[in-house]
């Protein structure tokens, strides 16, 4: 490991939720990092070994081994774990038992039911069809929207409702997992919350913290290049 090396390495895209997940929980903690891009498409063979699933992001602890399989996590809801582990200050998954079990909860929920939807429903009939030089499939996303997300924000909503937070008025892994995978829509799209207050004000107000808009716009200026504008889903 060279000398300006840190111990923990993200491997991943900064396009991606999951990866901006992991890099907001390292810069919540003041925990150093250093990330590495990677191409998947198609997948170099030596993040095959590292990535079972096939997926980004990869974490790296090179206290532990720098190469092979040795010393890396895949899956980012692992990876946050694993970082809480060693780096306790501040917690992020609850202060109490059952604020934990929330917290899981409510990431797991964004990495599945908000990331899918948002993910194959918008990001992807927008943006991949333009890195593939189709046009973007703008219909697909407001279907999307219309059809699949208002049962999606309403329950975010009524999850906010009276809080700034998810769980135990604290922040923890359930309000950086839900804004991450929101501004995956956010990054082709604009995305009216109007009609779910308690959210956009958690949106609002998660956006501005620097663990969230720093690798936000690392992904912007990429995703800007091929798309200028965001499309409009009403």
């Amino acid at each position: 490991m060279t000398d300006n090396a840190h111990d923990l390495v993200i491997y991943g895209s900064p396009v991606s939720p999951f990866a901006r997940k992991v890099m907001a929980v390292c810069i919540e903690k003041g925990a150093d990092f250093d990330f590495e891009a990677v191409n998947i498409m198609p997948m170099p063979d030596w993040f095959k070994e590292i990535s079972p699933m096939r997926r980004i992001p990869v974490l790296r602890d090179r206290s532990i081994s720098e190469e092979g399989e040795a010393g890396t996590i895949a899956d980012s809801s692992a990876i946050c774990a694993y970082i809480e582990r060693k780096h306790p200050e501040p917690a992020l998954f609850g202060t109490t038992n059952y604020g934990h079990g929330r917290a899981l909860m409510i990431e797991e929920y964004a990495d599945t039911t908000l990331a899918m939807a948002g993910g194959l429903g918008i990001f992807r009939p927008i943006f991949f069809n333009l890195i593939q030089g189709k046009e973007p499939d703008i219909e697909k996303a407001r279907e999307t929207w219309s059809n699949e997300f208002p049962a999606i924000l309403g329950y975010l909503n009524g999850q906010l409702e009276g809080s700034e937070f998810f769980v135990d008025d604290t922040l923890t892994i359930a309000d950086i997992a839900v804004t991450a995978c929101l501004m995956q829509i956010a990054l082709v799209a604009d995305m009216p919350l109007g009609d779910y207050p308690a959210l956009a004000k958690h949106y609002q107000h998660m956006t501005a913290r620097a663990s969230i808009a720093g690798p936000f716009a690392t992904a912007e200026r990429f995703i800007r290049k091929p798309l200028p504008e965001r499309v409009k889903l009403t």
